[in-house]
């Protein structure tokens, strides 16, 4: 088996204080994929940065504060890769010290973590979030055919910042013009799974089910009242998800308990 789970930490000092670091020491996970970790590795905890039974990849941001990905793994990785230009055409340097992609090869799988850009109609950060996309779509593409090539399965955790479905989200019509469920994003997703040929795990394995949710606004009563979306997830190449024989979120018992907005998504794979 190999499990991989992935969450958007919203600042990992502040979730080890919260929580992260229990929850670290119960998981079962074999890959974990960290997301908006805002923080340097000398900023972190010792317990938090290079935690005892694991080997940790750590691409923080150039920008101080801000995005920030992680890959922790319970076996040494075979290659590590921060950031995915110097690929021509498929690939983008300009994202390559922005804290938003990190990969790792372990037997007969490359894991990698993600943290799409949020974006914001009518800013630039939606423009950054479109940059991104454009770049990040060949990418994927060629990713999948050199991981083939070298006989390995392909696996893409994160935070995708999209919904794609109106099943991935409890508001879908009130957010039809929000960054996140824009139709353009939308179409991006579905090029991701129909042109590149990948597959949304967690989708494939729950079809009928409204979300499973991982995200919720700290605004109002949003996880109370599970008004939330599903946008943290795990993407593979179709070989991978054949194998997948469970998934499921790791939901808050109560508001109290979060450590994050969003709760870890967790994938089982059968090897």
């Amino acid at each position: 088996m190999l499990t991989v789970t992935t969450v958007n930490v919203n600042g990992l000092r502040a979730a080890a204080k919260k929580g992260f670091v229990e929850w670290l020491a119960r998981t079962e996970a074999d890959v974990i994929c960290l997301q908006e970790v805002r923080a340097e590795p000398q900023q972190l905890p010792e317990e938090v940065r290079d935690p005892e039974g694991w080997h940790t990849v750590h691409a923080p941001a150039a920008a101080k504060g801000r995005a920030g990905v992680s890959l922790y793994s319970r076996r040494a990785p075979e290659r590590v890769q921060i950031g995915f230009g110097g690929f021509g055409d498929a690939g983008s340097e300009e994202f390559d010290a922005s804290g938003r992609y990190v990969e790792i090869d372990l037997p007969g799988v490359t894991v990698a973590s993600l943290y799409l850009p949020s974006g914001e109609v009518g800013t630039e950060r939606q423009d950054e979030k479109e940059r991104f996309m454009a770049a990040f779509l060949p990418y994927l593409k060629g990713l999948k055919k050199r991981a083939a090539a070298d006989g390995r399965e392909v696996v893409v955790c994160g935070d995708w910042n999209i919904a794609h479905q109106e099943a991935d989200l409890k508001n879908w019509k009130a957010n039809r013009k929000n960054s996140g469920f824009l139709p353009e994003e939308r179409e991006w997703l579905t090029r991701v799974f129909d042109e590149a040929e990948y597959v949304d795990v967690v989708r494939a394995l729950h079809p009928d089910e409204e979300g499973p949710y991982s995200w919720w606004s700290y605004r109002g009563r949003a996880f109370d009242n599970d008004t939330g979306w599903r946008i943290d997830l795990v993407v593979s190449s179709p070989r991978a998800a054949e194998r997948a024989v469970k998934a499921y979120v790791e939901r808050a018992a109560s508001h109290a308990e979060r450590w994050s907005d969003h709760a870890p998504v967790t994938v089982v794979f059968e090897q």
